[in-house]
């Protein structure tokens, strides 16, 4: 399975707006310019996350988007599946072989349960320093 740049700019946005939740709408404008990612695409992927109610718009020269709920109520698996659809790590699941078939669906249920469990506020508030994941590397 493979996450487009749909669903990786989406979670951008939604991360976005989490960090300045509560302080009105934010112009897409801004998110790419401060991203340096193309606001006509930004555009394109904020209209199915408007349409599944997960951000609310906002006209006017003050307008923009905001989260349609609190950042700790939305997860990455909302945002994923409306952007990318279900979550499937390989076509034809249930054509395989048993050993194959359960395989798959142990990584497909591995994953949702990473994006299920993982918030958009979680996301928003992590930094570089409370990494829990510290490898290093000897060769």
């Amino acid at each position: 399975m493979k996450i487009s740049t749909k669903g990786r700019y989406g979670l951008t946005i939604m991360i976005e707006l989490a960090k300045h939740y509560g302080e009105g709408p934010i112009p897409l404008r801004k998110i790419a310019a401060e991203k340096e990612l193309s606001e006509a695409y930004l555009e394109q992927l904020v209209s199915p996350l408007r349409n599944s109610g997960l951000v609310k718009s906002v006209r006017g020269a003050y307008g923009g988007y905001m989260l349609a709920n609190p950042p700790s109520e939305i997860t990455a698996a909302n945002v994923i599946s409306v952007l990318e659809g279900p979550i499937q790590p390989v076509e034809g699941i249930e054509n395989e072989e048993a050993p194959q078939r359960e395989l798959w669906l142990r990584i497909r249920d591995a994953v949702k349960n990473v994006l299920d469990t993982t918030s958009i506020e979680d996301l928003a508030q992590y930094t570089e320093e409370n990494a829990t994941d510290g490898y290093m590397f000897y060769i």
